[in-house]
């Protein structure tokens, strides 16, 4: 039984609010026409909270679809909200390794994103667990990342703000990424492996002056346990010149992604 929202701090009594044309027709609960209010859905534990709001787990009444539900204060006009690319993004895509935005409604007050609920939570604080993750595990990770970010080109979206803290996991550890923009990916990518190798950013200083230096002259050490082939991925994508970073086609080929992408179970 999920906890009862009153307790969590989830505003109560809203309104009716029109729902949005996107979801997955061939889900009940999140039916493109569905109109939804907070009274369909049963509020529990929160699962996380941001700068302008709050996630909790959620389950839609009468069919015991549990998903994520997102709770920000509208601070925009609703327009504005209906043609945003980033939530027609996640709404429309349907990738294993893209979380998915069932449908959203909203009051006079919020606005309401019904997610995909990805069991395990955010990559970053499994980082933070572990401290960093083997090679096999930090390879798969990379391929998943590359294959949803390929899928992602191709339909001319580009993800904004790669790091652990915007990645969550699905119940198999699979990734799941979230939150949508316009921006540049490649160099992040090369940033994320290493973080997921050594546990630290690569630029990492003591001031924000001398990380800046060493991001523009491209200055980094690898640690010793890190293998010749991981640091040759990583030295590819964490090139100054954007045209000579390695493709997402080439992330995916590289000899250090397929030791692993293609080795068989036991």
């Amino acid at each position: 039984m999920l906890a009862d929202s009153k307790n969590d701090g989830v505003p109560q009594g809203s309104k009716k609010a029109k729902g949005a044309n996107s979801g997955d027709s061939a889900n009940p609960t999140v039916a493109p026409r569905r109109t939804f209010t907070l009274k369909d859905f049963d509020i529990g534990r929160p699962l996380g909270k941001g700068k302008f709001g709050s996630v909790y787990l959620a389950r839609v009444k009468g069919v015991n679809f549990i998903v994520a539900l997102k709770v920000a204060l509208s601070l925009i006009p609703r327009s504005s909200i209906c043609d945003s690319s980033s939530w027609k993004a996640e709404s429309v895509f349907r990738h294993p390794h893209i979380l998915r935005l069932y449908n959203y409604f909203d009051d006079e007050k919020r606005i309401y994103l019904i997610l995909e609920y990805a069991e395990r939570g955010e990559l970053y604080k499994e980082l933070q667990k572990y401290q960093r993750f083997e090679e096999e595990r930090a390879a798969k990770l990379m391929f998943q990342m590359a294959d949803a970010l390929q899928y992602c080109h191709e339909k001319k979206v580009i993800h904004r703000d790669i790091k652990p803290e915007n990645l969550l996991l699905g119940l198999q550890g699979e990734l799941k990424i979230a939150d949508f923009g316009w921006s540049v990916d490649l160099w992040s990518l090369g940033v994320l492996c290493y973080e997921f190798l050594v546990g630290r950013p690569p630029f990492e200083s003591k001031t924000s002056s001398e990380t800046y230096k060493l991001i523009l002259k491209v200055r980094y050490d690898f640690p010793p346990h890190i293998s010749l082939d991981a640091r040759d991925l990583i030295s590819k994508l964490l090139r100054r010149r954007p045209e000579e970073r390695l493709s997402l086609k080439g992330v995916m080929q590289h000899p250090w992604i397929r030791k692993y992408v293609d080795k068989k179970k036991p």
